[in-house]
């Protein structure tokens, strides 16, 4: 099986992530990056203006993505990784759904967060995207290659 890890990070915590688990399982590596990266103060999430705000309020917001992934077909498994934001993903991961054909692949989510769960994020995918396998979720804070290959055993 050949495993896909995309993951989006605005402060470059969720990619160190990622690169981790895609080195220990020998997976191919994927940025979700926005065709327009966010500043610091995009990501102000005290202020209800600032553009990660905004993006959340609007559940309809699709945040457009620089580049694409051209050979899904070649993936059996995607692991998508974000940042939790105000509970959930961030809508940029909802562009990257929502572009790729996701249909029959086993999906697996990690966040990286200072406190909140990916069980919001996972529930709130799921109910997104009925028709979609997530398989599992977790939350990592330093991931070790024990708790990678155990979450994805």
């Amino acid at each position: 099986m050949k495993t896909l890890v995309t993951y989006f990070s605005a402060s470059g915590t969720t990619k160190r992530v990622a690169e981790t688990i895609a080195t220990t399982i020998g997976g191919d590596l994927f940025e979700i990056e926005p065709q327009e990266l966010y500043t610091s103060e995009d990501l102000n999430w005290m202020n209800k203006k600032s553009r990660s705000s905004l993006e959340m309020a609007d559940k309809s917001s699709r945040p457009a993505i620089k580049n694409k992934v051209t050979n899904l077909n070649e993936y059996d498994k995607v692991i998508i990784g974000f940042p939790v934001w105000w509970y959930t993903a961030p809508t940029i991961i909802n562009t990257f759904i929502e572009e790729n054909d996701l249909a029959g692949k086993d999906i697996y989510i990690f966040v990286t967060s200072g406190g909140s769960s990916f069980a919001g994020s996972l529930k709130d995918l799921q109910n997104t995207y009925p028709n979609l396998n997530f398989v599992k979720g977790i939350r990592f804070k330093k991931p070790d290659t024990d708790e990678i290959n155990d979450w994805l055993a």
